[in-house]
């Protein structure tokens, strides 16, 4: 009976023992968390590359605007803090949060395996899809992205993007062009330079708004599946839980709603940011 009382009292103790263990390591995470940087620090620092219509964008006065920026802007004043933007080149964007140059990349980053791979993101905000701006030449003959599938065609998209991964996978016997930016890609097709521009559905609707008209046709109709996320450093489930617990929020209290018909739903932002 003693024997069987003393394994019970060392089986409690060296529960005990594991579970303050487990806790202090929890603790110790906790303090290491970005949320507790940022506090600490006052401020919000949010990556992103401006020119991303209409999700980041500068505006006549010089100032940083957008869906995306929106976010932030919310984000920070939950939190109690600065909001702070860090202009970053996309192709370094990543590097540059894992170097902790800023807390978060907020900047219409669709959610893909091989970026999962290095960084974590947060529940999807939005869910887009590549679209296709093309030259209206072409507009009794390509009906969908299927009928680019040929050498003959010239189809663009920005240099390391999803859509450029895109025409890779979907249309790979096209000819195809990237481009340093969003623009410089449409703006081939336009000038008949190129057949189709490949880009998510949110900027080839602004983009055709406003140089589409009588040059272009757009097939409006997705055809990809791409949710579109805030990415943070591995190993930080502290920031993971308030992000996705500030999401809901603001897509429950009318605050997401009231951003996204400003961006996405409307256009009368096109006048501020168009020269």
């Amino acid at each position: 009976m003693k024997k069987v009382l003393w394994l019970g009292l060392a089986a409690v103790a060296a529960l005990a023992i594991f579970s303050g263990s487990a806790f202090g390591g929890s603790i110790d995470l906790a303090k290491q968390s970005t949320l507790e940087q940022i506090l600490r620090n006052k401020e919000l620092r949010v990556g992103f590359e401006a020119g991303y219509m209409p999700f980041e964008m500068t505006d006549k006065k010089g100032r940083f605007v957008g869906f995306d920026i929106d976010m932030a802007r919310e984000m920070a004043k939950a939190m109690g803090v600065k909001f702070k933007p860090v202009n970053t080149a996309w192709d370094g964007i990543i590097p540059a949060l894992l170097t902790e140059k800023f807390d978060i990349i907020m900047s219409g980053m669709t959610v893909t395996q091989e970026r999962n791979l290095k960084i974590n993101f947060a529940d999807p905000y939005i869910i887009v899809g590549q679209t296709i701006l093309l030259n209206k030449k072409h507009a009794k003959t390509v009906r969908s992205y299927k009928d680019l599938n040929d050498p003959k065609y010239i189809v663009t998209s920005k240099l390391g993007t999803t859509g450029e991964q895109a025409v890779k996978r979907m249309i790979p016997r096209a000819t195809y062009k990237s481009f340093e930016t969003e623009p410089e890609a449409a703006l081939e097709v336009v000038n008949g330079k190129a057949d189709a521009f490949v880009y998510d559905l949110p900027y080839c609707v602004v983009f055709n708004a406003q140089q589409g008209a009588g040059k272009l046709k757009f097939l409006d109709r997705p055809f990809t599946f791409e949710p579109l996320a805030w990415a943070v450093r591995k190993g930080d489930p502290d920031f993971l839980n308030w992000l996705n617990n500030f999401l809901r929020q603001m897509k429950n209290d009318g605050r997401y709603d009231r951003i996204y018909n400003k961006w996405i739903k409307s256009q009368d932002w096109i006048k501020d940011v168009q020269e």
